[in-house]
C-alpha cells in the first residue's frame, strides 16, 4: 500500500504548534524540517555525522515545514481529514503569532521509496536497563546482554526512536512481573505488547484502528519468537465499540501511547479493562496537557503514581485502587 505524504508549511517558530495540531487529529508521528539556515548551521556543527547525500536531502526544502504519512486508506482519509480541520482551527487560535501560510501539500509516496529513506536513519537504540530495539534486518550483538526487541514497523508507528514510544517501554520495564495479561491500546508495530513479553508477562493483546497494523504487529511477533497464542492483535476503536471494548476483558496493565486528546475519554474505559490494583500507562502527552490528563484519570478512579519524561514529553503511570 502506497503512502500519502502531507506536508504543512509555517515558520520557524510555529513548528512546535503545527505538530501539537498534528497530535489532537490524531497523527503523533512526524517530522519537524526546520528553515534551511538553522539546518546549515546545525550541519556545519556535526559534519562529520552527516554525508553529501543526506545533507542535500535535509537542505532541500527551504521553507520550514511539518511532515506526516499516512496510510492511503479510509483510515488515511479520516486522518487527513481530521489534519485538515485541526489546522484551521489553529489558524483561529494564533492570536497574532506569524505561523506562516500553514498551507497543506499532499503527494503520493510509493511504500517502497518510503521504507528505503527512513531505514537509513533506524539505527539499534537501548531503551532503560533492560532492552535493546533493532532493526530485524540488522545483524547486532549487545554486550550488556540486552534483551532484543525486533522490529520493522512497516508503514504504522512503533520504532522504538520516538520519545513517546521509549518513555512507555521505560514504564513497562517497571511495572511488568512474570506471567501478567497486557493490553496495549493504539498498539501500532506491537512493539509494547510484545516489549512486554520480553519483559516477562505471560500473555499481551493489541489494539489498533489502523487495519495495517495487525499484519505488521504479527510479523514482528513472530521475528521475536512468539507464538500467536501468546498475543492477539485486533483492529477496532475502544472508543466506540463495546462488543470490543467486553472481548478484552481485564488485564494487570494497560498501555497505551496514543496523544493527549484521546487519552482524555479513554480514561473513563481503563477501569473496565483493569484487574483490581492493576496499572494503567499512557504516554503521547505534551507537557502543557499534563495536568488535563492527570485530571481525566482520578476522575475515573485511577491514582497516578509514576512519571516520566523526556523533551517535554510525558508518560504517566496509575493504579486502580
Amino acid at each position: 500500500m502506497d503512502l500519502v505524504r502531507v506536508t504543512i508549511y509555517t515558520t520557524q517558530e510555529a513548528l512546535e504548534l503545527v505538530g501539537f495540531a498534528l497530535e489532537r487529529a490524531g497523527v503523533p508521528q512526524y517530522e519537524l524540517v526546520e528553515d534551511s539556515e538553522v539546518v546549515q548551521k546545525f550541519l556545519d556543527e556535526t559534519a562529520a555525522s552527516w554525508d553529501y547525500v543526506e545533507a542535500e536531502e535535509v537542505l532541500s526544502a527551504r521553507e520550514p515545514c511539518v511532515r506526516a504519512f499516512l496510510s492511503e486508506n479510509e483510515t488515511g482519509q479520516a486522518q487527513l481529514r481530521a489534519v485538515r480541520a485541526s489546522i484551521e482551527q489553529l489558524k483561529k487560535d494564533l492570536c497574532g503569532m506569524d505561523a506562516g501560510s500553514l498551507r497543506i501539500e499532499t503527494d503520493l509516496v510509493r511504500q517502497e521509496d518510503w521504507a528505503d529513506n527512513w531505514k537509513r536513519y533506524y539505527k539499534p537504540t537501548p531503551i532503560g536497563k533492560r532492552l535493546l530495539i533493532k532493526p530485524s534486518w540488522e545483524e547486532t550483538e549487545d554486550p550488556e546482554g540486552r534483551l532484543v526487541l525486533n522490529m520493522d514497523p512497516g508503514m504504522v508507528f512503533g520504532t522504538g526512536t520516538h520519545e513517546t514510544t521509549q518513555l512507555s517501554l521505560l514504564a513497562l520495564e517497571e511495572f511488568v512481573r512474570p506471567g501478567m495479561r497486557v493490553l496495549d491500546l493504539g498498539c501500532g508495530s506491537g512493539i509494547l505488547a510484545i516489549g512486554a513479553l520480553l519483559l516477562g508477562a505471560g500473555q499481551a493483546v493489541g489494539v489498533d484502528i489502523d487495519p495495517n497494523a495487525r499484519d505488521i504487529a504479527r510479523v514482528n511477533l513472530h521475528e521475536n519468537g512468539f507464538a500467536d497464542e501468546q498475543c492477539e492483535f485486533l483492529t477496532g476503536n475502544v472508543l466506540e465499540d463495546e462488543t470490543l471494548l467486553t472481548r478484552l476483558g481485564r488485564a494487570d496493565l494497560v498501555v497505551a501511547n496514543i496523544v493527549a486528546g484521546v487519552i482524555i475519554p479513554l480514561a473513563e474505559k481503563v477501569p473496565s479493562l483493569l484487574k483490581p490494583g492493576g496499572t494503567f500507562i499512557t504516554s503521547g502527552i505534551i507537557s502543557e496537557r499534563k495536568d488535563e490528563v492527570e485530571q481525566a484519570l482520578r476522575n475515573a478512579g485511577l491514582t497516578p503514581v509514576v512519571m516520566h519524561e523526556k523533551n517535554d514529553w510525558i508518560c504517566l503511570a496509575a493504579r486502580l485502587s
